[in-house]
């Protein structure tokens, strides 16, 4: 296959064999899914049987780029990672930002696919067509950076990009995190699948070029959109995700305190401590990405002394800060960093400090039965001990290590009421009550409660984005009322249909979020292929991935029981500047669902997509059904 923007191979590799194959990549797949997560959708649907165990040999993990992976496309440093998640046992994936999904294709691979179990501790290398099972025993219980600085060094050839994972993958953590360097495959577990394969590291280095089939028109394609992009990233550069604390926080769209309120009052005076005294400054993930949104930061002495790294994300701080009423945003920034060095996803990882303090609030848990430790609310002393316990499954931390569904099936009584996830995963740091269509989002992600494909919801209902969808259907968000509910089901639909597309094409989703669309991509990726790409068809490949991801999680045995978010996050808060405001509230979620399940043409007593929905797809007549 010689497609611009296609290495035209993928590369297999048996590691119970150490066997190593490099095979073309399908066509037919490629024109009906593109790439990223949509071509590990269908070769993981196609190849996975139903039922197996996410820890098991018969798992598999696949590294995709797409057709816009390329480090001259804007946000064009992305690798997703797809699998079975061992948190949800439904359809899992995880992006990270970096150089390794460009090195990989540069080393003549558009995807990496890796099956079986290495019968010791093992790392991967591929130095473009020279690929190599090494021994990684040496590797074993060390942190993030140091397994990173010992492979490096043992790297003869420089220019590596490495995927690394921590003890807490080694331990099969079921929210454990693949790391490259200070970036993040966070969410789903992506970590415990690595770690059950043997597999400790993954090391990349291509010097090959991505071929660009009319580099003219790239070029002016390219040119255009950084017109774009430029003069609205320095809010991105200047304060990154983080910045978003503030306006969050007088939003409603800050979770706080397990969820019993969407705000706090305190974003702003957080946010003003962490920018004077945490903040370093910024760096992009990969060489030449114009918006560079990432946070360099520290702290600088005390108990919670913290190296400078890439880290002090919005997410990750939210889950230290609002998730458990910590107002320390020192513990905040170190328990971060933590878990990036043991390799735990700090959203889950937070999330599950909640639930054990409510527990433990509410008698469910003794500090007997917490190793000694006042789970109290605010407490930030017991932050970085709770993260090692978590990453290492020590004491209470081999309970909450498996998510707050597992561990609140363990603890029983009514721990149900707090254990905020749908399908297993834990919510992010955002609340449906800021804005109707993100709890539609939330209940139907395909991944669950996840902080990417639901969060267009809020930005399109609170920060009236409106993605360039507006010639696809969706309303002038300045003309919807964020607190009504009818609508929101439908305009849900197109919002992930197109807001799926980086995840498709290779990019990060932020080149959207400033202002390029669907017609930006397909112009770009009509001057890298040479075919005739427009937003409709984008639309089409969206909703072909959405609904393939769909019956993965059927097969699997979701349904409709699964789309239901938490009583909580339903109700008025507690607390907090929204606690009288009934607007807030979500009435009449069924309602919702249904308008959603209708407009996707899926079975609104069951939500499984109809017969002539999947025919219309072209995926019937693959799919087992």
């Amino acid at each position: 296959m010689n497609i611009g923007g296609y290495a035209g191979k993928q590369l297999r590799v048996y590691l119970n064999k150490k066997k190593v194959y490099v095979e073309n990549i399908n066509s037919k797949i490629i024109c009906e899914f593109l790439g990223g997560v949509g071509y590990a959708a269908k070769i993981l649907y196609d190849e996975l049987g139903e039922n197996i165990d996410p820890l098991g040999v018969n798992n598999k993990i696949i590294f995709a780029t797409g057709p816009l992976t390329n480090g001259k496309v804007p946000g064009g440093g992305s690798i997703e990672v797809c699998f079975k998640s061992p948190l949800t046992g439904a359809w899992g994936e995880s992006r990270c930002g970096g150089e390794f999904g460009i090195n990989l294709k540069k080393a003549g691979y558009d995807f990496l696919i890796i099956e079986g179990k290495a019968a010791e501790p093992s790392y991967l290398v591929i130095d473009n067509d020279d690929v190599k099972i090494k021994s990684a025993k040496h590797l074993q219980g060390k942190l993030i950076s140091e397994k990173t600085d010992i492979i490096e060094k043992e790297l003869i050839e420089d220019n590596f990009s490495l995927m690394v994972i921590g003890p807490a993958g080694e331990n099969l953590v079921r929210f454990s995190t693949i790391m490259q360097k200070g970036r993040a495959t966070g969410r789903c577990g992506a970590g415990a699948v690595m770690g059950s394969k043997n597999l400790l590291a993954i090391a990349v280095r291509g010097t090959g070029k991505i071929s660009i089939a009319n580099p003219e028109k790239f070029r002016k394609e390219i040119r255009k959109a950084y017109k774009i992009i430029v003069p609205h990233s320095q809010g991105f550069k200047k304060h990154g995700t983080t910045g978003d604390i503030p306006g969050c926080d007088s939003k409603g769209d800050w979770p706080t305190k397990n969820w019993q309120s969407n705000s706090w009052g305190k974003g702003d005076k957080l946010y003003d401590y962490f920018y004077k005294n945490n903040l370093v400054g910024n760096e992009a993930c990969y060489k030449g990405c114009p918006l560079a949104c990432g946070r360099r930061v520290k702290v600088k002495g005390g108990d919670y002394q913290t190296p400078e790294h890439t880290g002090g994300e919005y997410e990750s701080i939210s889950a230290f800060t609002a998730f458990i009423l910590n107002e320390d945003m020192d513990a905040a920034v170190y328990s971060a960093y933590l878990c990036n060095e043991y390799g735990i996803d700090t959203l889950s990882t937070g999330a599950v400090i909640a639930f054990a303090m409510e527990c433990y609030e509410k008698g469910i848990i003794t500090q007997k039965d917490c190793d000694n430790l006042k789970i109290t609310w605010g407490n930030a002393e017991i932050l970085p001990t709770m993260v090692k316990k978590i990453a290492l499954r020590d004491g209470i931390g081999r309970i909450l290590s498996n998510g707050v569904k597992k561990a609140s099936e363990i603890f029983g009584k009514s721990t149900k009421e707090w254990a905020i996830h749908c399908k297993g995963l834990e919510g992010a740091a955002h609340d449906p009550r800021a804005g109707k269509i993100m709890a539609i989002a939330y209940g139907t992600a395909n991944r669950g409660m996840c902080h990417i494909h639901p969060f267009e919801g809020t930005s399109y209902d609170c920060g009236k984005r409106d993605f360039g969808l507006i010639k696809y259907g969706v309303p002038d968000p300045n003309t919807i009322d964020r607190w009504a509910e009818k609508g929101k089901g439908k305009i849900a639909k197109t919002l992930q249909d197109g807001c799926i597309a980086p995840d498709i094409l290779g990019i990060c989703k932020f080149s959207m979020y400033v202002g390029l669309s669907l017609d930006n991509y397909a112009s770009i990726l009509s001057a890298v292929t040479d075919w005739q790409i427009n937003g409709e068809r984008l639309l089409e490949v969206g909703e072909r991935t959405i609904n393939l991801q769909r019956m993965f999680n059927v097969r699997e045995g979701f349904n409709i029981n699964d789309d239901q978010i938490p009583e909580r996050t339903k109700k008025k808060p507690l607390f907090g500047e929204y606690k009288d405001q009934a607007e807030c509230v979500i009435k009449d979620y069924r309602l919702m669902l249904r308008e959603y399940y209708r407009e996707r043409g899926w079975d609104i007593d069951t939500g499984v997509p109809k017969e002539a929905k999947l025919k219309e797809l072209g995926i019937l007549n693959r799919l087992n059904i």
